[in-house]
C-alpha cells in the first residue's frame, strides 16, 4: 500500500444523492440547501452607499484640516500642552460635529457602525497632524 497524501485526507466525500428505500426502490435525497447570508443589494442602494462614503472622506478631510489650522493658531507648537490631551479634544468635538452635520447631506448617523466612527476619525487625526506639521515647518 503507498502512503495517502495528507491533503486528500483532509477532502470530504461528495454528497450521495441517491438512497435505497424498502424493497429496493431508490429515493434521490437532495443535500439541504444553503441560505444566502449575504444581502444582494441593488444598483440603487450601491450608488448611495458609494455617494455616502465619499461624502464621509471629504467631510473628513476638511474637518481634519479646519482642526489643524485651529490648533496652530491657538497654541502655535503646542509645547506647553499635553499633546494626548488635543488629540482627545479634536476627537471629542469632531465627533460631535459629525453628529451635527452628516443628516444636512441625509447620511443616517445612527446606521453607523464603530468601524465607520474609527475611520472618519482617523481620517479626520491624519488631516490634523499633516495640516499642523505642515504649517509648523
Amino acid at each position: 500500500m503507498s502512503k495517502q497524501n495528507p491533503k486528500l485526507k483532509s477532502r470530504k466525500e461528495p454528497v450521495n444523492t441517491t438512497e435505497v428505500i424498502a424493497e429496493g426502490s431508490v429515493a434521490n435525497v437532495e443535500p439541504p440547501e444553503k441560505k444566502n447570508l449575504i444581502k444582494e443589494r441593488t444598483p440603487e442602494e450601491k450608488q448611495k452607499e458609494h455617494r455616502d462614503g465619499i461624502i464621509k472622506t471629504i467631510v473628513a478631510s476638511v474637518l481634519g484640516i479646519l482642526a489643524g489650522v485651529l490648533i496652530f493658531k491657538l497654541y502655535g507648537a503646542g509645547e506647553d500642552r499635553i499633546w494626548y490631551a488635543v488629540l482627545m479634544i479634536i476627537i471629542a468635538l469632531t465627533y460631535f460635529i459629525q453628529k451635527l452635520i452628516y443628516p444636512q447631506f441625509k447620511i443616517d448617523t445612527k446606521e453607523f457602525k464603530a468601524k465607520d466612527w474609527f475611520y472618519v476619525e482617523f481620517i479626520i487625526i491624519d488631516f490634523f497632524l499633516v495640516t499642523w506639521t505642515l504649517l509648523l515647518n
